[in-house]
This record gives C-alpha cells, structure tokens and sequence, in this order.
C-alpha cells in the first residue's frame, strides 16, 4: 500500500490516469469522476474518464462529458488505455464486479489502483484506499481528497466545483441525509464560492425531464404504488412490458423509489424493477432503519444504512412476495 507522502511523490510526475466508477454511473459516480478529472488535467496529467457503461442524459453536461470514454461502446481503445496506465483512479465504488467486464482489465493492469469510495466492505485490490463510510458522497472524499491530502485547494476551479458540488447534491439527496452534516455544506459554500452555480446545477440534474419519463412517473404513483400500513412500508413495481410502454432509458427510473418513503408515516420505501434476466431492487428508509442488511442478506446486494440496492433472479412477483416475507422480522424497527 503507498502512503500518502509516496502518493505525493508518484502524482508529482506527469502520468498516465484512468479514471473510472461503477456500471450505470449515478449523479455522484459522475461528479466525481469529472470533479477529479478537471482537478488532474491542470497538474500536467494525461487523464481520462472510462465509464463501464452509458449514464442517463441529464448528466452529460457536466464540464469534461465531452471526453468520458463509455466501455461498451469503445471496447478495444479503453482495454489499451488501461494496460498503458500508471494510475487508475477507482471512484464510488469498492468492488471489482462493479465495474462489469472492466474488472478483470483493471486487476490485470500494473497500474497503481486507488480507491476513493464510502461504501461498506471494501475489496483489497487497491494501492491506496481514501475512504470513510460516513461521507454522504464520493464527490465530498474527493474534495477533501484534493485539498487534505493533495494540498490542491487552488486548484478547483469553477469546472472542479461545479462537479463536485453534483455528486454532493444528488448522493445526499438533495441534502436531505442523515449524513448531511455540517462540514458537507461548509463543503458545499467553497465549491459555489469556486464557481458553483448551485439553482443551475439542481435544474439541470431535477427539471431537466422528458416527458415519457413524467408519463412513466405518473403511472407508477397512480397505478404501481402499495403502501402496507401495518410495516410502513411502500412498495413501487415496474414491468420491463411498462420500461418499453414509456421507452424508459438509463437513469429514468433514478429517484423514483424516493416518492414512497416522502409518504407520512413510512419508514421503508422499495422500488422494483423487472429486467431482461433480473430483478433489480431499490431500497431507502429513514432514521437508523437498516436497509443495506436487507439487500445483503437477501437480495445479493448492500449499500448504505438509508440507501441500498439488490437482485434477484426470481420473478417479478416472487421477489416481491420474497420481500414482504422479509418485513415481520423488522416489525418493530419499522412500527417504532
């Protein structure tokens, strides 16, 4: 593992950099990856940003899009780049399955790995891990990342903040986390006094819809939402039948599942998605409710106490009845 006085020593040379974050990159996955980018390209690095897979459009205005290289759609010259790295920078992630069929290609790369993640239980492929659990986003380790350990602050730029201060937005929701705290927006103050522009930030990520996405929105709260009373719990599903009824593309179904848990009184919100082979599951919930615990011991999945994600190869409905099987063990943690 380097140390951070080698970390410094290793970046302060012009190097080849590979950035790269989970499959389906979210608001914070991207934030950043182009906050981190806008920061190396002014060090005298060649860097460039690899995503495993496509994003969804209201992201790719964010400053440096324009040079985000997509796996899928480039396969050979992303495989070249990360054998030739020196370095690859490995963001909002922890495990090498998260990246899909990159996995392999980065632990195959000699390159030096480094992690810059909150998730729980972390791999050990790494060379350098900056992590913490209780950061609300990736994009505020980043910060820190850059002005604590790189001793870099003069260096973001209204590029830099305008990154950074996404992935914070979207990853707290909208700083509505427990883990929102007061450093995040002290955080959040320097990133708009660097040129953050925070309303344009919010309408580009939140009001920035299409319209099948608004249809596709109405029809799962009108017809798709079960609230259980008796677990506080709500439940949305989606049939991928209604994913091509609405022609739902990448990061329209983002947030939705947040709709059943803004109910009174619900503690436990679940989002249901049916595709191609799996069903995808989201969870959130309030307070200490554990909803990683649920997606880890019965969804093959993880993620925050309040944030979570899972799957499961069982039908729709089988998966869907797997989890109100789930609810009378947390009865009293929902009811209280």
């Amino acid at each position: 593992m380097l140390d951070k006085a080698s970390l410094i020593e290793f970046l302060a040379q012009p190097l080849k950099i590979i950035i790269t974050t989970h499959h389906k990159p979210d608001g914070d996955a991207m934030g950043s990856s182009l906050g981190l980018y806008n920061y190396l390209i002014q060090t005298g690095h060649l860097v460039t940003v690899i995503t495993p897979t496509d994003y969804p459009a209201n992201l790719s205005w964010m400053p440096g899009n324009e040079q985000v290289i997509v796996f899928t759609d480039y396969i050979e010259k992303a495989t070249n780049l990360i054998a030739e790295a020196d370095v690859i920078f490995c963001l909002d992630f922890n495990a090498l399955s998260r990246i899909n069929k990159m996995g392999p290609l980065v632990a195959e790369s000699k390159a030096k790995k480094i992690m810059i993640d909150h998730h729980l239980e972390p791999e050990s492929f790494d060379d350098f891990r900056y992590w913490d659990t209780k950061a609300c986003a990736t994009a505020q380790l980043i910060y820190t990342f850059i002005v604590e350990v790189l001793e870099g602050k003069n260096q973001i730029n209204k590029e830099v903040a305008t990154c950074l201060y996404a992935g914070i937005l979207t990853d707290s929701a909208s700083f509505c986390l427990p883990n929102t705290t007061s450093a995040v927006h002290r955080i959040t103050a320097d990133l708009i006094d660097a040129g953050a522009v925070n309303y344009t930030i919010y309408d580009l990520i939140y009001d920035n819809t299409s319209e099948n996405r608004l249809r596709f929105l109405g029809n799962c709260l009108y017809n798709k939402l079960e609230v259980l009373y008796d677990y506080n719990t709500a439940i949305i599903t989606v049939t991928k039948e209604e994913l091509a009824k609405f022609d739902i593309n990448t990061g329209d179904t983002e947030g939705i599942v947040n709709y059943g848990l803004s109910i009174a009184g619900v503690n436990l919100a679940a989002f249901f998605v049916e595709r191609p082979e799996i069903v995808k599951l989201s969870l959130r919930s309030k307070g200490t409710f554990p909803a990683n615990e649920i997606c880890k011991n019965y969804f093959s999945g993880g993620g925050h106490r309040n944030a979570a994600g899972g799957v499961s190869d069982a039908s729709l409905s089988e998966a869907v009845n797997q989890f109100k099987l789930i609810l009378p063990k947390y009865k009293n943690l929902l009811t209280q």
